[in-house]
């Protein structure tokens, strides 16, 4: 008795058509003036926020994102982003004693806030803010 296999089916296939090249956006920094003029372009603020630690990033981000909202604006985030960590080795005596040594860091923590479509109302609300010291923000309009 011989027993044929049965014939292995061909999947599907799919038609690929090609879409046409997605230009790169286009990251600049932002005055209030700028924002103001411009009006018939979809854009969107890049906000990022940097500290040493996180619970004071988390309170600036609170305070962004309260403003942005009572203004009228959407947002998306915040998105943490990888903290940077630098670590330094020294030596505990001068001359001698090589073994003996102390290590330190020093840890970066990053939040990324993006505002749809802001009115000036928002940026000039993000412009009076009152953020802890210690926090720093960048702000860049980027053009859809």
């Amino acid at each position: 008795m011989s027993a044929k296999a049965p014939a292995a089916k061909k999947a599907p296939t799919k038609k690929v058509t090609k879409a046409a090249p997605v230009k790169a956006a286009k990251s600049e920094k932002v005055s209030a003036k700028e924002l103001k003029t411009s009006g018939s372009k979809k854009e969107t603020l890049k906000i990022s926020v940097k500290a040493f630690e996180h619970r004071v990033v988390d309170e600036a981000v609170k305070k962004i994102v309260s403003a942005a909202k009572d203004t009228g604006s959407q947002t998306v985030g915040p998105i943490p982003l990888p903290t940077k960590i630098e670590k330094f080795t020294l030596n505990r005596s001068t001359f001698v004693n090589k073994n003996a040594r102390e290590q330190f860091e020093i840890r970066r923590h990053r939040r990324l806030l993006l505002i749809n479509e802001p009115t000036p109302e928002t940026l000039e609300t993000l412009q009076k803010l009152n953020l802890p010291s210690g926090v720093g923000v960048d702000i860049a309009i980027i053009a859809a």
